[in-house]
């Protein structure tokens, strides 16, 4: 069973699922690089920043696992057992990204992306209110972040062993230049807007989900960028089923359309009258 993320009605609901459909999603997924690669080329020469999460799973009343679409993804053989692939080459660990502590995920996510920063060209996230939730919290926690990658350790509030393992084999030996270069940055500056491009300074656009219900999210996203990166809104997709692409990826937001697939779902389209109502 798939639990809906509740952004689109506010309360979340039940939907049943079967391995085919992880398939077309999976499928859907492998569209956005090729796409993306014509309109930016290059992204397979590097990393791409993603900040993903999972959630804990819930049980149905007859004691059937629940989870969130990406989470039924995330922990899912199509994900944990990917070929390696130049073009999705994640700067967070597996185990970061499947670590159920939030605070604990974002911190090793965000840790590994500052040690790959000069490697980073891309960055996102699902939806755009998480790269701010992120960005907020890199406001609270860059002195943590020089302090481990400065004296080759990490944090004793990292308690997950899966993430203490992982992180301390990429912090690797003490980094004090690229601490010293974090630091300025982060210590030095009146003001965050333009924050993403100072700290990766390669990074090509933010990807992330920035219609409907994230389109608040969007000026706080340009100001954090100082208005130098796009913001590439990929993919329509809902719990219940994922529709389309975005075939001109580098549009601005608020003129984001998607080109439907027709082997994802049952599409009907009900007919607008001459007054353009249903």
């Amino acid at each position: 069973m798939l639990c809906s993320s509740g952004t689109s009605a506010g309360e979340p609901k039940l939907i049943p699922s079967i391995a085919e459909d992880l398939d077309r999603r999976t499928f859907l997924y492998n569209l956005i690089m090729p796409i993306m690669n014509q309109h930016v080329p290059g992204l397979d020469e590097g990393k791409a920043m993603y900040l993903y999460f999972v959630k804990a799973e819930m049980s149905t009343p007859i004691g059937l696992p629940a989870r969130t679409v990406l989470t039924s993804y995330y922990k899912s053989a199509h994900f944990k057992h990917r070929p390696h692939d130049p073009f999705n080459d994640f700067t967070s660990p597996d185990a970061a990204i499947l670590c159920y502590d939030s605070d604990q995920s974002m911190y090793c996510q965000l840790l590994a992306g500052l040690i790959h920063r000069q490697r980073v060209l891309r960055l996102g996230a699902v939806f755009a209110s998480a790269l701010l939730r992120a960005i907020t919290f890199l406001e609270r926690h860059w002195r943590d972040f020089c302090r481990d990658i400065r004296a080759g350790e990490l944090n004793d509030g990292i308690t997950d062993p899966g993430c203490r393992s992982t992180m301390l084999d990429l912090i690797g030996p003490p980094h004090p230049d690229l601490a010293e270069e974090i630091e300025d940055i982060c210590s030095q500056t009146t003001s965050w807007k333009g924050i993403i491009c100072r700290l990766w300074p390669n990074a090509k656009y933010i990807e992330a989900v920035v219609t409907g219900s994230m389109s608040q999210y969007v000026p706080a996203l340009k100001y954090y960028s100082d208005e130098k990166l796009p913001l590439v809104c990929p993919m329509y997709a809902s719990s219940e089923c994922y529709f389309g692409v975005n075939v001109n990826p580098l549009c601005e937001p608020s003129e984001v359309s998607f080109t439907l697939m027709p082997n994802m779902g049952y599409f009907e389209f009900i007919p607008l009258g001459k007054t353009g109502r249903c």
